[in-house]
């Protein structure tokens, strides 16, 4: 019988709505292939699917509802599977800027996949500057677990130029079951693990009786009067309508290095700080208060080993939802990075937390597959009273190809939870950190004005490392007439 959604992968499904598109994405920016006699091209790019989607078989089925939804649906086999419909052509006006890119992303963003047809896209974008091209990728939260199924993105790019070789595909579609062996299947399925028949049984029933999201079941339990009146007081928390606004920032990976060896904590912890500083200072462009309690509450999934494993060996393992209070009242960066490094220092005491080198070296690893699990787990996790989901996935620090194409960029899109206006996803890749943002179109038309304040708020954390390394050299020689003043304001520049 075919493998069945997980109670988890249903409730993906029913908490989509024209507001909420479940779907995760990235936008890959590439450079012409190094050879100068290849050139990739959509033709190029249908190869290149049709070469690797073997490994990725879930990208050639689709979802298949039992008769009478006795129990959750099914995977099967696409018997009329077109790549064609799944990657895709557009062109930008030559010479494409970065602007048009992201408000072509923003708006194939906004759209939800059809239902009837394995839950996937791809764009080739060409007539960007520099003779570079796009990959937008899209992939439903329910197809991604990191077990059974990785992203495609994680099939179609190599590490060298010259691209791996790949077996020959001779995969044919098997036929779909009846209805009558679908019925079965629900009671061999019954038969042999009924709790988790029953767990199926209750998820499909909540999808029929209009509880169409994880957030309104916790909403019972967890909507006090508290968490609305946080919703109110920020602007983080919108009515999400169906349209999305995506920008990015460009970063380099020393800065964070940087700033990590003279105040403490983890690359993370720094990127988080950034995100704090960023939606301190956001907020206050909006006239919005931030008092020294002020906090925002930020769902941030991170990597965990297995308790049997003392390495990771696969995407599939284990990712959690950490809750990280996020200081935008603390007036002080290093302040601010000192806060969260506490509160992340909680879960790597455990023991089980992966290091962010553990996880690049797993073998075939990309940042996409890991973004889309952390987008599950935020989907899944989330509550009313949480702000702001962040996903940061360290990528390999060496270049990346597609058919030959060396890879510059690649900016994830983290999809919108019911509510909230702004998601964010964070890649560290061949020594810069790339951030993509993901936002309400109406409830952000500042959204740039938010990148810009990511940038100056990782500029004030570095700053504050110039500061102490000048510190240090002025405490290693006799103050002179003067001095006294300099070092004082110095000293309070850094705390």
């Amino acid at each position: 019988m075919p493998d069945r959604l997980s109670s988890l992968d249903l409730t993906f499904l029913k908490a989509e709505s024209p507001a909420t598109p479940m779907h995760v994405g990235t936008v890959d920016i590439f450079e012409p292939p190094v050879h100068g006699d290849d050139e990739f091209d959509y033709e190029s790019l249908v190869a290149l699917i049709r070469d690797r989607i073997a490994f990725v078989p879930r990208y050639r089925q689709r979802v298949q509802q039992v008769p009478g939804r006795f129990a959750g649906p099914v995977w099967v086999d696409d018997e009329d599977f077109d790549i064609t419909f799944h990657v895709r052509r557009s062109a930008l006006p030559r010479p494409g800027t970065h602007a048009q890119l992201l408000e072509l992303v923003a708006r194939i963003m906004s759209r939800r996949l059809d239902r009837a047809r394995p839950l996937w896209e791809m764009y080739l974008v060409e007539g960007l500057q520099g003779d570079r091209f796009a990959i937008i990728a899209k992939s439903h939260q329910a197809l991604v677990d990191g077990n059974s199924t990785v992203d495609i993105g994680q099939v179609v790019l190599d590490a060298t130029a010259e691209p791996t070789e790949t077996p020959v595909d001779t995969w044919q579609p098997e036929h779909p079951p009846s209805a009558l062996e679908l019925l079965a299947g629900v009671f061999a399925d019954a038969t042999r693990h009924p709790t988790a028949a029953l767990e199926l049984a209750r998820a499909e029933m909540a999808s029929l009786t209009g509880s169409t999201s994880v957030r309104e079941v916790l909403g019972g339990v967890v909507g006090s009067l508290a968490a609305r009146q946080h919703a109110q007081e920020s602007s983080l928390h919108v009515k999400t309508s169906g349209q999305r606004r995506f920008t990015t920032v460009e970063t380099n990976l020393e800065d964070y290095r940087t700033v990590r060896a003279m105040h403490g904590g983890t690359v993370n912890d720094v990127v988080l700080a950034v995100v704090a500083g960023a939606v301190r200072a956001w907020m206050m462009t909006r006239g919005e208060g931030v008092g020294p309690t002020r906090h925002v509450r930020a769902v941030v999934p991170v990597s965990i080993r297995d308790d049997d494993d003392e390495e990771p060996t696969s995407l599939g393992s284990r990712v959690i939802a950490s809750a990280v209070t996020l200081p935008v009242g603390e007036n002080s960066p290093v302040m601010r990075l000192h806060q969260i490094s506490y509160q992340t220092k909680v879960h790597k005491d455990t023991g089980r937390a992966v290091s962010a080198r553990s996880l690049v070296g797993i073998a075939g690893f990309a940042p996409t597959t890991l973004h889309a699990l952390a987008a599950r787990v935020a989907t899944a996790t989330v509550r009313p009273i949480d702000d702001v989901v962040i996903t940061n996935v360290p990528g390999p620090q060496f270049p990346l190809y597609a058919q030959g194409a060396p890879m510059l960029a690649s900016y994830p899109v983290v999809p919108l939870m019911p509510g909230q206006g702004l998601s964010v996803g964070v890649t560290s890749y061949d020594g810069k950190v790339f951030y993509g943002l993901n936002a309400d179109r109406t409830a952000m038309p500042d959204l740039a004005v938010f990148a810009q304040c990511v940038t100056d708020a990782l500029d004030e954390l570095v700053d504050t490392t110039k500061g102490s390394r000048n510190r240090a050299s002025r405490g290693r020689k006799k103050p002179r007439g003067g001095q006294t003043g300099k070092n004082d304001a110095a000293k309070k520049a850094g705390t």
